[in-house]
């Protein structure tokens, strides 16, 4: 069970001095991988834990991806042109939009047409995809794959895809919140990079005097919440045990930052617009001089040509700030994740393809344009990096001290937050109300779309 943090309460401002009175607990981590709904039932006899359909050695693979999956498919495609696969791309439950539980379940019901492996934005698509009495998602740890190759992941990065001790999916990349900032505006405009949510405050009102139009963050995005009360420590979505979820928007650490993100809403210097729209990159290129977010802004956003494009040298990635006098944590935005059917008629072919593009260089390192997952390509993405130097600062180290830094106590329900959010909190901030008095709001509408999906509100 988690113990969330408290600190001292803010009206509008936050205080600086804090006082940690309880520590989440050690058993954080296996409760957040502890997702609601039925127990699964007993094991089936069978090599891999779950029961295989009749194997077709030359049947196509019908993979699922997003637009920016693509390019893994294209480079499995040539790397193993005899394996034939059919690519089709969706949405990837972008924002939560349940696209993948939505079509499999009509899958499920006309009993054909799932594709045999599917990517998805969601983490927490893992919590629904592995329960039921026809699942989705096949156990990846029971003999399918060789342990020395799960053993390669990041530690924890297949946590949130584990549901009592099995885990269903593999993530493509890490996407920790990182700082980011322009160091060329920092040095022209003489100010120093933050490191805690009092100085990011200080520095937003400080921009907004000195140079209204450039901007510090955004929340215009469905993830938004997922940078500022997640990398805030606020117990918003807390997974308490199996069916039991807690949500505090009364706690101090969310009090706080909704104050933060008031006042800076007010001053003007954050952003309203979703980062990807096209009024985003028309008003902020080069007026963006910092901007928390994940790490997978590096080419996204940032080296992107189609969106900020910034010049080599000037964007840094700065560790993710504290509250004064407490550790830093990171939240975490996304961070995708490969899932293959327990319906596949070619569970060879669907191996070799999440083996490659988790893991195989020709996409990890060479194509991807966020922190992979698996360590071994981490570690030679990061060094691409600072080979390039289209970052400045300590990109590599940052980046990597950042992806151990994420908070525990934010977990993966088998809901979207970010629907939740982009629903209940995004257009009523757009229309100028209060995040401080939309936060109750906030709490009801997670708290009810926690019982739609089977949990006790503690």
């Amino acid at each position: 069970m988690t113990t969330p943090h408290t600190r001292e309460r803010l009206t509008r401002i936050p205080t600086r001095s804090v006082a940690l009175v309880t520590v989440l607990g050690a058993s954080m981590l296996a409760l957040a991988a502890c997702t609601p709904g039925a127990s699964t039932a007993e094991e089936p006899d069978s090599q891999y834990g779950f029961p295989i359909v009749e194997q077709k050695a030359d049947a196509p693979i019908t993979v699922w991806v997003d637009a920016s999956r693509q390019p893994a498919a294209d480079a499995f495609k040539a790397a193993y042109p005899e394996i034939p696969i059919t690519v089709e791309t969706y949405d990837g439950g972008a924002d939560g939009s349940g696209s993948f539980q939505t079509k499999v379940q009509a899958f499920n019901q006309a009993g054909s047409g799932w594709p045999d492996v599917v990517f998805s934005t969601q983490n927490n698509d893992a919590a629904w995809a592995s329960q039921g009495d026809e699942p989705f998602a096949a156990p990846l740890n029971k003999g399918y794959f060789e342990q020395s190759f799960l053993d390669g992941f990041t530690e924890g990065a297949l946590t949130p895809l584990t549901v009592d001790g099995t885990v269903y999916g593999l993530r493509n990349d890490l996407a920790p919140t990182v700082t980011w900032y322009d160091q060329s505006l920092m040095d022209e405009f003489g100010y120093t990079v933050p490191t805690t949510w009092e100085e990011y405050q200080e520095l937003g009102e400080k921009v907004a005097a000195e140079h209204p139009g450039y901007i510090i963050g955004g929340v215009g995005d469905a993830f938004a919440e997922e940078i500022y009360f997640w990398g805030a420590k606020a117990p918003v979505n807390t997974v308490v045990d199996a069916n039991t979820l807690s949500s505090d928007t009364s706690d101090p650490y969310a009090q706080d930052m909704a104050a933060i993100i008031d006042d800076l809403l007010d001053a003007g210097v954050l952003a309203q617009e979703n980062v990807f729209s096209p009024e985003f990159v028309q008003k902020y290129t080069g007026k963006v001089l910092m901007l928390p977010g994940p790490v997978w802004y590096s080419g996204a956003l940032f080296s992107n040509p189609d969106s900020l494009n910034a010049k080599p040298g000037t964007i840094a990635a700065g560790l993710p700030l504290a509250w004064e006098g407490e550790d830093a944590v990171a939240g975490n935005v996304g961070g995708g994740t490969w899932f293959i059917s327990q319906h596949s008629a070619n569970l060879d072919s669907a191996k070799k393809f999440l083996e490659f593009v988790t893991s195989d260089e020709r996409y990890q390192v060479d194509l991807a344009s966020g922190l992979p997952a698996y360590e071994a390509a981490a570690d030679k993405w990061l060094a691409k990096q600072a080979e390039a130097g289209f970052f400045a600062g300590d990109f590599a180290e940052n980046v990597s001290t950042a992806s151990t830094q994420v908070w525990d106590g934010w977990g993966y329900p088998r809901f979207s937050q970010e629907a939740v959010w982009a629903k209940t909190v995004t257009p009523k901030l757009a229309a100028g109300e209060s995040l401080v008095d939309l936060l109750s709001e906030w709490e009801a509408a997670i708290e009810n779309e926690a019982q739609v999906n089977g949990y006790t509100i503690q």
